[in-house]
């Protein structure tokens, strides 16, 4: 029985009996690689199906989530103490975040806009003269000559 979907990848027979035993043996590596029929390394059996079995872990935490769930529910119903309860509230939660069932964060936005569209008045432009008088020549520190501007503003 495989517990992979059926993927691109072709897996050699002893990878998915490899993958298989994997479950079976509740993730051990070692016992499992044995029972597929390998000897030696079994950490370069997992390296190269680390897709599969992130794969798996990911299907085993789907299947534990109802699990976890009715866990949580019986804890929060239970009128009598619970040994560990804080531990096995904390396993449940992690089983069902990591399989995706989440709290969501609901974020309500009311936008309420009160009066209409403000019309400004038209743009009228002003014409300002400067009155005739005695102007003084004035250097600043940019080198302005203000009664040379003055002359050409006008």
């Amino acid at each position: 029985m495989s517990y992979l979907p059926e993927k691109k990848r072709n897996l050699t027979e002893k990878q998915q009996a490899f993958l298989n035993n994997l479950v079976e043996t509740g993730g051990d590596f070692k016992k499992s690689a044995e029972l597929a029929g390998y000897s030696g390394n079994h950490y370069q059996i997992l390296k190269s199906l680390k897709n599969e079995v992130v794969d798996i872990a990911s299907d085993v935490l789907a299947r534990e989530a109802p699990t976890a769930a009715f866990k949580l529910i019986e804890i929060m119903n239970s009128n009598k103490p619970v040994p560990q309860a804080n531990n096995k509230l904390a396993a449940a939660q992690t089983i069902l975040d990591r399989a995706g069932v989440v709290k969501t964060d609901k974020l309500d936005v009311n936008h309420s806009v009160s009066g209409g569209i403000f019309i400004l008045p038209e743009k009228q432009t002003i014409d300002i003269t400067a009155e005739d008088g005695d102007y003084e020549v004035v250097q600043n520190s940019g080198g302005i000559d203000y009664e040379t501007l003055d002359n050409w503003t006008r």
